[in-house]
């Protein structure tokens, strides 16, 4: 089972990060690498390899680098993004309430995955 986890947006990363992996460690056992971004604070990943046994790698830009630059694993989550942001709905935070938003999300990757497994059965 896939796990989402939506959180007002006056949490930290940290915060709201603690919130997703303890969520995905009670329903979910088969997870155990998490790529961090480097915004994440050093204490989240030890607590994360503590706490659930996590095995953390944190996700860094190079030293001096300036502009645009694709990072490692990076890309899965803003592709993700990109993804719920063409429904018109989630193209904003429209929502009040946080379990509106996780609904609205679920129905955007469900009709992702129904157009994708149209066009495969069209082939």
């Amino acid at each position: 089972m896939t796990e989402l986890v939506v959180h007002p947006a006056n949490l930290s990363e940290s915060a709201g990060g603690k919130l997703v992996l303890t969520k995905a460690r009670r329903h979910q056992g088969r997870l155990t690498k998490v790529w961090l971004d480097g915004g994440y604070q050093d204490g989240f990943g030890r607590w994360a390899r503590a706490a659930l046994g996590y095995d953390v790698a944190v996700v860094r830009r190079e030293a001096g680098s300036t502009g645009f630059a694709v990072l490692p694993r990076r890309w899965v989550v803003e592709r993700s993004f990109a993804w719920i942001g063409r429904y018109r709905r989630l193209s904003k935070d429209y929502e009040a309430r946080t379990d509106t938003s996780e609904g609205m999300i679920w129905a955007a990757f469900g009709g992702t995955m129904l157009r994708r497994l149209v066009r495969q059965q069209a082939l």
